[in-house]
Protein backbone atom coordinates (compact mmCIF):
# COMPACT_ATOMS: atom_id res chain seq x y z
CA UNK A 1 0.00 0.00 0.00
CA UNK A 2 1.30 3.63 -0.66
CA UNK A 3 0.53 5.16 2.22
CA UNK A 4 2.26 8.75 0.88
CA UNK A 5 -1.17 8.86 -0.78
CA UNK A 6 -2.82 9.37 2.83
CA UNK A 7 -0.51 11.59 4.17
CA UNK A 8 -1.15 15.56 3.02
CA UNK A 9 1.62 17.60 2.92
CA UNK A 10 0.74 21.56 3.98
CA UNK A 11 3.17 24.03 3.53
CA UNK A 12 4.12 27.02 6.10
CA UNK A 13 1.89 25.30 8.70
CA UNK A 14 2.40 25.98 11.67
CA UNK A 15 4.81 28.82 10.15
CA UNK A 16 6.53 29.70 6.85
CA UNK A 17 9.28 27.22 6.13
CA UNK A 18 8.02 24.17 8.01
CA UNK A 19 5.83 21.02 5.66
CA UNK A 20 3.65 19.99 8.59
CA UNK A 21 2.27 16.14 7.47
CA UNK A 22 -1.32 15.35 8.12
CA UNK A 23 -2.37 12.28 9.18
CA UNK A 24 -5.97 12.96 8.98
CA UNK A 25 -6.98 11.21 5.44
CA UNK A 26 -4.92 8.09 6.77
CA UNK A 27 -7.11 8.14 10.33
CA UNK A 28 -10.71 8.34 7.71
CA UNK A 29 -8.95 5.15 5.78
CA UNK A 30 -9.77 2.14 7.61
CA UNK A 31 -7.81 0.17 5.20
CA UNK A 32 -4.87 2.58 5.37
CA UNK A 33 -4.84 2.79 9.37
CA UNK A 34 -5.30 -1.09 9.91
CA UNK A 35 -2.19 -0.99 7.39
CA UNK A 36 0.23 1.06 9.42
CA UNK A 37 -1.13 -0.34 12.83
CA UNK A 38 0.13 -4.30 11.52
CA UNK A 39 3.17 -3.21 10.39
CA UNK A 40 3.68 -1.40 13.54
CA UNK A 41 2.06 -4.52 15.40
CA UNK A 42 4.47 -6.87 13.58
CA UNK A 43 7.64 -4.16 14.18
CA UNK A 44 7.24 -4.38 17.87
CA UNK A 45 6.64 -8.22 17.74
CA UNK A 46 10.14 -8.30 15.97
CA UNK A 47 11.77 -6.72 18.55
CA UNK A 48 10.35 -7.90 21.57
CA UNK A 49 8.87 -5.07 22.92
CA UNK A 50 7.98 -4.62 26.43
CA UNK A 51 5.65 -1.73 26.09
CA UNK A 52 4.55 1.12 23.56
CA UNK A 53 4.91 4.95 23.70
CA UNK A 54 3.31 7.35 21.96
CA UNK A 55 5.07 10.84 21.71
CA UNK A 56 2.16 13.68 21.36
CA UNK A 57 -0.91 13.91 19.65
CA UNK A 58 -0.17 11.92 16.93
CA UNK A 59 1.59 9.21 18.90
CA UNK A 60 -1.22 8.48 20.98
CA UNK A 61 -3.48 7.64 17.63
CA UNK A 62 -0.90 5.17 16.38
CA UNK A 63 -0.17 3.68 19.66
CA UNK A 64 -2.92 2.90 21.58
CA UNK A 65 -4.29 0.35 18.90
CA UNK A 66 -0.61 -1.02 19.15
CA UNK A 67 -0.59 -1.60 22.75
CA UNK A 68 -3.89 -2.81 22.29
CA UNK A 69 -3.63 -5.58 19.90
CA UNK A 70 -0.15 -6.60 21.62
CA UNK A 71 -1.73 -6.74 25.09
CA UNK A 72 1.40 -4.46 26.30
CA UNK A 73 0.99 -1.20 27.99
CA UNK A 74 0.68 1.99 26.91
CA UNK A 75 2.69 5.48 27.96
CA UNK A 76 1.02 8.57 26.32
CA UNK A 77 4.29 11.44 26.52
CA UNK A 78 4.40 14.74 26.15
CA UNK A 79 7.06 17.38 25.83
CA UNK A 80 8.64 18.04 28.37
CA UNK A 81 7.88 21.93 29.71
CA UNK A 82 10.49 23.46 32.14
CA UNK A 83 8.04 23.96 34.66
CA UNK A 84 6.59 20.42 34.72
CA UNK A 85 9.53 18.32 33.75
CA UNK A 86 10.29 16.45 37.20
CA UNK A 87 5.87 15.69 37.20
CA UNK A 88 6.18 14.36 34.08
CA UNK A 89 9.62 12.69 34.48
CA UNK A 90 7.64 11.29 37.59
CA UNK A 91 4.82 10.15 35.73
CA UNK A 92 6.71 8.15 33.07
CA UNK A 93 8.35 6.38 35.71
CA UNK A 94 5.61 5.51 37.65
CA UNK A 95 3.82 3.89 34.34
CA UNK A 96 7.36 2.14 33.55
CA UNK A 97 7.20 0.34 36.91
Amino acid sequence: MDLKKHIRDIPDFPKPGILFRDITPLLKSADAFRHVVDRLVDYACRRGAEVVVGIEARGFLLAAPVAYRLGLPLVPVRKMMASSSAVLRSLVTLAMT
